[in-house]
C-alpha cells in the first residue's frame, strides 16, 4: 500500500471515530473543551532557564542564543528561547560577542579531542577573562562610554557592579529583540529569580517585550521592575532611579505592613527575627504579576530539591506547602516546577549533593517528581494544575570550551533536555504569548537525549456501541496520525495532557499513547556502547538510544487540601513517606508497556493503549519512559524505578577504547569490584547513558465524584 493511500485511509478512520465518539459524547462523556473549539497547534521546543556573563554564566547573549536555537553541530535548534540570568547584579558585559581564540591544545601539537578535530576557533571553558580585554567577560565599567558613571549599581566594587534591572532594561532586551527578529524565532528576556525565603525560580514578565514576529520598539520594563521589587539579591533602594517604581500590590495587607518606605518594596528576608518573611515576599511577587501581567507571566520554581528542605530563617528549598501557596496565589502564573534540573553532565548530576532533598537525583530527576506517589503526585491528587518542566540551566562546559562537544558540567539548551510544548497558533506565526499559554496549559512533555521527540497521550471515553477491538484500533490510529504531524488527537470525548475528561460513573475509558523513538542518532558525540547497558551484555550505541519501556502511572484525585489542616497541607518530604501532606498513597504504576505490548512502525512510532473499565473515582494518568530496563545494576530497581544517581557514580565501567579521557577513575573499594584506575561512566557519558521522558497528566473527573477543580 502506498503512503498516500495509507494516510487517506487513516484520515477516514480517524474521522469515523470522531463521528462515532461525538455522537456518544452526550451519553458518555462531557469533554471540557470540544475539539472544534480548540485552535490548531503543534508541539514546539524551548528552554527558559540559562545564563550568560551578565550573571554567573560564561558566554555572551549572542553565543548562547546561537548554541540554543542554531543548527550547528551540537546546537539545540530550539523553536523558542528565554534568556534568564540571575537577579542581583553583575560587573560583566554579556552584550559583547566573543573574539576568536586559538585553543592551547593545537599549540602543543595536539590536533583533536576525544570526539574529533578541534575547531579552528574556540573559547576557553571559563569564557574570556577580563584581563585579556576580549569578549563578554569585559566589565561594564571598561566598555561603557562613561565608565562607572553609566552604571546604576553597587559602587563599592571594582569593577563596578550593575544592578540586574538596569542590565535587563537598558542592555539585554535590545540584543534579544534584535536576535529574535534576525532569527525569526520568539525569544525574550526572563529572570532566574533568587527567591526570598527559598532558592531559585524561573520567571517571565512578557508584557512590553515585542519578540518576533512582532515589530516596533518593545521594552522589558516590567521584567526589570519585577527583579528590583522581588529578587532577594537586589539590595537597591533607588526605586529604579527615574523609573520611580512602587512595588505595592493593591489590597495586600502583607505588603503594606512590611514595606520599606524609601525603597517602596519589602527589603527583609527570612531571618531569626523575621521568620518566613521571604516567603511572604515571594507570594507578593505572584500577586504583583497577577495585577500587572496576568496573561504574560510565569513563575516556575527551579531545581526544587537542591538546597534541602525549607528553612524559615534562611533561603533554602521548597516544601509542599510552599508550592500549594504559590499555586493558590496565582494558578495562572505559578503552575509547575522544574523537578528535572539542568547541569546534567556534572559529576553530581543536576548539581545536587547528598544534602539535597532525597539525597541526589534519580535518573536526572529530583525526588519530588521521580518518586511515584510523592510530592508531585500529592499535588496532582488535589486536582491542581501543576505541571512538570525541565531546563538546561546552562552555565559552562566545565573543563571544555563551548565549541567542543564534550562537557563536564552543562548541556546547551536543547542539546540534551527539551520541553515539548503544544502551542495553538492556528494559521498564525508562533508567538511568545502562545508559548506562555502552551506552558500554562500543561499540554507538554519533557525528554532527555532525544529519547522520544513526539508524543500523543489521550484518555477517551469508550463507545459501547463499538466492539472493544474497534475502539482500540480507531483510537490508536488517531494517535499515530497525530504523532506523524507532531500535533494532538482532536476528538470530542477525549482529553490530552493538561486537560480533564468528564465521564459518567461506570464508564470505560481508554488510555492511548503514541510516541516516536526517532530513528538514527541523537546529539551525543559518542558512538561507543552504552556502559550502563553493557553491564548486562546489551550493545547499544550511546548516540542511538532505544526506548526500553513506558510506565503508565495512575492516582486518585481527592480534592484540594484545606490550608488550615496543617497536617495534611504542610511538611517536608521524608524518605519513609512519613509526611502525609507530601504523598499520594493511591498512586502506582498500573501498566508497563514494552516491545511485547506496543505496535512499532518503521519511522520509530510506537503505539499502545490500556482500557480502564467501570471508572468510579476521579483520577489522573501520567507517563514516564526510559532506555534502561528494570533491575539494571546501579540504575533501576526491580520495578523499573530510577535509582539514586550517586549509586551509579564510580561503579559502572566505561571499558570501550573510545571512552574519553576526562572520565573519573575507579577507586579502591568500589561496589562493582572494578580495577582501581579503570575509567567509569561519569560526567556527560553517564548522562547520555541514562535517559528518561516524563509527560504531564491527563485527568478524569467522574460525575458525582471529586471535582477536578484546578483543571479545565
Amino acid at each position: 500500500m502506498n503512503n498516500t493511500l495509507r494516510l487517506r485511509q487513516t484520515a477516514l478512520a480517524v474521522a469515523s471515530l470522531a463521528a462515532l465518539l461525538s455522537a456518544a459524547a452526550p451519553e458518555l462523556a462531557l469533554a471540557a473543551d470540544k475539539a472544534k473549539t480548540k485552535a490548531a497547534g503543534t508541539y514546539t521546543t524551548g528552554d527558559f532557564h540559562n545564563h550568560t556573563t551578565c550573571s554567573d554564566g560564561t558566554l555572551s547573549i549572542k553565543k548562547l542564543v546561537d548554541k540554543s536555537v542554531g543548527s550547528s553541530a551540537g546546537a539545540g535548534n530550539l523553536d523558542w528561547f528565554v534568556l534568564a540570568d540571575h537577579g542581583g547584579g553583575s560587573a560583566r558585559n554579556c552584550t559583547l560577542s566573543e573574539d576568536p581564540f586559538t585553543p592551547v591544545a593545537p599549540a602543543l601539537g595536539l590536533t583533536s579531542s576525544a570526539t574529533g578535530p578541534y575547531p579552528p576557533a574556540t573559547y576557553p571553558s571559563g569564557g574570556q577573562p577580563a584581563s585579556t580585554a576580549k569578549g563578554p567577560n569585559q566589565s561594564w565599567e571598561s566598555t561603557l562610554p562613561n565608565g562607572r558613571a553609566d552604571i546604576l549599581g553597587d559602587g563599592t566594587a571594582t569593577p563596578k557592579v550593575m544592578w540586574r534591572w538596569q542590565e535587563i532594561q537598558s542592555f539585554q532586551y535590545a540584543v534579544m529583540e534584535a536576535e529574535s527578529r534576525a532569527r525569526s524565532k520568539p525569544m525574550w528576556v526572563g529572570l532566574e529569580q533568587n527567591a526570598p525565603g527559598h532558592e531559585h525560580i524561573s520567571t517571565t514578565v512578557l508584557n512590553g517585550q515585542l519578540p518576533w514576529p512582532k515589530t516596533g520598539a518593545g521594552n522589558a520594563n516590567l521584567q526589570a521592575q519585577y527583579e528590583y521589587c522581588f529578587d532577594r539579591s537586589d539590595s537597591d533602594t533607588s526605586r529604579g532611579v527615574t523609573n520611580l517604581w512602587d512595588c505595592t500590590v493593591q489590597g495586600s495587607g502583607n505588603n503594606n505592613a512590611n514595606l520599606d518606605a524609601t525603597a517602596k518594596k519589602i527589603t527583609g528576608n527570612n531571618s531569626a527575627s523575621t521568620p518566613n518573611l521571604g516567603h511572604l515576599k515571594i507570594l507578593e511577587g505572584i500577586r504583583w504579576m497577577s495585577e500587572k501581567a496576568p496573561n504574560g507571566s510565569i513563575f516556575v520554581p527551579a531545581h526544587l530539591e537542591r538546597a534541602g528542605v525549607y528553612n524559615p530563617t534562611g533561603s533554602n528549598g521548597f516544601n509542599i506547602e510552599h508550592l500549594r501557596n504559590f499555586n493558590n496565589a496565582g494558578p495562572r502564573i505559578a503552575f509547575g516546577f522544574e523537578s528535572m534540573p539542568g547541569h546534567g553532565a556534572e559529576i553530581n548530576r543536576g548539581s545536587y549533593s547528598t544534602s539535597a532533598v532525597g539525597g541526589g537525583t534519580f535518573g536526572g530527576t529530583g525526588v519530588y517528581a521521580a518518586e511515584v506517589g510523592g510530592v508531585w503526585d500529592a499535588l496532582l491528587g488535589e486536582g491542581r494544575n501543576w505541571w512538570f518542566f525541565a531546563s538546561s540551566d546552562y552555565h559552562s562546559r566545565g573543563s571544555f570550551g563551548p565549541d567542543q562537544r564534550e562537557t563536564t558540567s552543562d548541556f546547551f539548551p536543547g542539546e540534551y533536555t527539551r520541553d515539548h510544548v503544544m502551542v495553538r497558533s492556528g494559521a498564525a506565526s508562533l508567538t511568545a504569548e502562545g508559548i506562555i499559554d502552551g506552558l500554562r496549559s500543561g499540554n507538554s512533555f519533557v525528554a532527555n537525549g532525544q529519547l522520544i521527540d513526539r508524543l500523543s497521550f489521550t484518555v477517551c471515553a469508550a463507545n459501547p456501541a463499538l466492539p472493544r477491538a474497534a475502539n482500540k484500533a480507531l483510537l490508536e490510529k488517531a494517535a499515530t496520525a497525530a504523532v506523524s504531524k507532531n500535533n494532538e488527537v482532536r476528538i470530542d470525548g477525549c482529553a490530552t495532557m493538561g486537560e480533564k475528561l468528564v465521564v459518567r460513573p461506570g464508564s470505560d475509558v481508554i488510555v492511548t499513547i503514541a510516541l516516536r523513538d526517532p530513528v538514527g542518532t541523537n546529539l551525543s558525540p559518542y558512538s561507543f556502547a552504552n556502559p550502563s547497558l553493557k553491564q548486562i551484555g546489551v550493545t547499544q550505541p550511546l548516540n542511538a538510544p532505544v526506548l526500553d519501556h513506558v510506565d503508565l502511572i495512575n492516582g486518585n484525585v481527592t480534592g484540594y487540601v484545606d490550608p488550615n489542616n496543617l497536617a495534611a497541607y504542610a511538611g517536608a518530604w521524608t524518605a519513609n513517606k512519613g509526611t502525609p501532606a507530601a504523598v499520594n498513597p493511591s498512586t502506582k504504576v498500573v501498566k508497563v508497556f514494552d516491545k511485547s505490548g506496543w505496535t512499532a512502525a518503521a519511522d520509530g512510532t510506537l503505539t499502545m493503549s490500556y482500557r480502564v473499565s467501570g471508572v468510579k473515582a476521579s483520577q489522573y494518568f501520567r507517563l514516564r519512559g526510559t532506555n534502561l530496563p528494570a533491575n539494571l545494576p546501579y540504575e533501576t530497581d526491580a520495578n523499573g524505578n530510577p535509582l539514586k544517581d550517586f549509586d551509579a557514580a564510580g561503579n559502572i565501567a566505561c571499558s570501550d577504547a573510545a571512552c574519553p579521557a576526562h572520565l573519573t577513575l575507579a577507586v579502591a573499594g568500589n561496589k562493582a569490584g572494578l580495577a582501581v584506575g579503570a575509567k567509569t561512566s561519569s560526567y556527560d557519558v553517564a548522562a547520555w547513558a541514562d535517559l528518561w521522558f516524563y509527560s504531564n497528566p491527563v485527568f478524569v473527573e467522574v460525575v458525582n465524584s471529586v471535582k477536578v477543580a484546578g483543571v479545565r
